[in-house]
């Protein structure tokens, strides 16, 4: 008997804090309703499947994650902005490892879901209007935005799975990177357009 009041944003949610829990490709549907206190087949009333679930997911921690960057930047300009947008960033990253993964993986998503998602579109301009903040244009603003989620994405997953041995401790090293990203962004290199690879 399903419970009451069972909706595909519970089920969502559910799936969200067992994929922070045991990870993303861990997690499976029977998992999911004995954490909601249902039997699978009711799930399948409000997510089409696992692939379903992982998309809804993403689309969740897109929100999520785009919602503590914006809090995190607003009314913040150059290297302040940068920093609150990195260490918005990395802290969802740490919190929320599954849902993390989840943007951070290719999964299929529902287009008519997608379009309704206010999360990666609203990172697209958070992202964007903070480069132009570094008189940035195309195309060179999307060479940064390629930099800036390559260091931050690499940087968190490395130190997720315990990458960082040495004594020096990672915030040091972080700290720094943001350093250094401000300074190239404030020195960016003229555009090679054109220029023989």
């Amino acid at each position: 008997m399903a419970r009451a009041g069972l909706t595909a944003e519970r089920v969502t949610v559910a799936g969200a804090e067992l994929a922070d829990e045991v990870g993303l490709d861990q997690v499976t549907m029977s998992q999911v309703a004995r954490r909601l206190g249902v039997k699978d087949a009711s799930l399948y009333a409000h997510v089409r499947g696992l692939e379903d679930l992982r998309g809804r997911i993403a689309l969740l921690a897109a929100d999520e994650k785009t919602i503590r960057i914006a809090e995190a930047t607003s009314g913040r300009a150059g290297k302040e902005a940068l920093v609150a947008y990195a260490n918005a960033w990395r802290e969802y990253a740490l919190t929320h490892p599954g849902r993390y993964t989840a943007t951070q993986t290719p999964i299929r998503i529902d287009p008519e879901l997608a379009a309704k998602a206010p999360g990666p579109r609203r990172a697209i301009q958070l992202t964007y209007g903070m480069l132009r903040g570094y008189g940035l244009a195309e195309p060179d603003l999307t060479d940064a935005v390629r930099l800036l989620r390559s260091t931050f994405h690499g940087f968190v997953a490395l130190e997720a799975a315990g990458g960082f041995a040495h004594e020096r401790s990672p915030q040091e090293s972080w700290i720094r990177a943001l350093d250094a990203l401000h300074t190239l962004l404030e020195h960016w290199p003229p555009s090679r357009e054109g220029d023989a690879a």
